[in-house]
């Protein structure tokens, strides 16, 4: 089987080739990912803790899905596929923003992403493939907020600044 490639790309997201995942995340390469929020009719996210056997971040809560286009695959395709993948919900999702961020998440592994952040509406109770998922649970955005900058080591890196571009309707 072919080692999952991610797509590398500059700071305005213009695509520069492609580089193995795990050799991206080794070297710090800024690449193209996405991370989806869901919100059900009460304002509430859905977060995921992330499976203990994910290769980084993992056993930390994050938002509903996140994950990486495949060369060839647009953000919005992909974080619908990653969705379904992860979660299994299937919903229509909107762009939200995009940011860029670079962090150490341990294990010699650096996270440097350019991120499209998309957002969709879900009332029901997701279906989460255990490989990808540990727990999930819905959650006040307010309060999300509060407690990922008062306990930033329960949560998976980028979280902090993906919800930083959600807009006030959301919130």
């Amino acid at each position: 089987m072919t080692e999952e490639q991610v797509i590398l790309v500059d700071e305005n997201d213009r695509e520069l080739g492609t580089e193995p995942k795990l050799a991206a995340h080794e070297r710090g390469l800024l690449h193209r990912a996405v991370s989806v929020f869901l919100f059900d009719g009460r304002g509430n996210t859905l977060l995921q803790r992330r499976a203990a056997g994910k290769y980084h971040s993992a056993g930390l809560w994050a938002n509903a899905c996140c994950s990486h286009p495949r060369p060839g695959e647009s953000a919005a395709d992909a974080a619908r596929r990653r969705l379904r993948e992860e979660m299994g919900v299937d919903c229509e999702l909107r762009p939200i923003h995009t940011f860029t961020y670079r962090a150490d998440v341990g294990g010699g592994l650096v996270e440097h992403e350019l991120d499209h952040v998309f957002a969709g509406r879900f009332d029901g109770e997701p279906a989460p493939n255990p490989a990808e998922v540990a727990d999930w649970r819905w959650h006040d955005v307010a309060a999300l907020e509060r407690d990922v900058e008062a306990n930033p080591e329960r949560y998976a890196r980028w979280l902090a600044a993906a919800l930083r571009g959600l807009p006030e309707s959301e919130r």
